[in-house]
């Protein structure tokens, strides 16, 4: 079933002029020689956001975690976890990102009373 929204989804996205690829093989490189662990990435859109698609009852965090390593092994920094089997789309879209920056980073310790002078 997956492939068929796959089909339908690729088909709508190119439809708006966005580049999709389906079914990309994503090899590991393991000390210097590529392996192909079967992984396949769903869609890549315009090669910057890999896209995981699922009909499953609920998103567990092994499809969390499938999708980050993903991301991991691209270096790519978005992806979209979307689940087929909800009443409302939109209740099916999660957004896993990769090295997010932090936009409230901690600030440096302050020095010492003692150390300033």
């Amino acid at each position: 079933m997956e492939s068929a929204y796959q089909t339908c989804l690729k088909y709508e996205l190119e439809c708006r002029g966005l580049l999709c690829r389906t079914e990309v093989e994503l090899p590991v490189v393991y000390r210097g020689i590529e392996l192909d662990c079967g992984y396949r990435i769903d869609l890549l859109v315009n090669e910057i956001v890999i896209v995981e698609l699922k009909t499953v009852d609920a998103i567990l965090p092994v499809h969390e975690a499938q999708l980050l390593t993903y991301l991991k092994l691209t270096k790519l920094n978005t992806g979209l976890l979307i689940n087929f089997f909800v009443p409302k789309l939109k209740e099916g879209v999660k957004r896993i990102v990769n090295n997010f920056p932090d936009p409230n980073p901690p600030s440096p310790p302050s020095a010492s009373p003692r150390l300033r002078g």
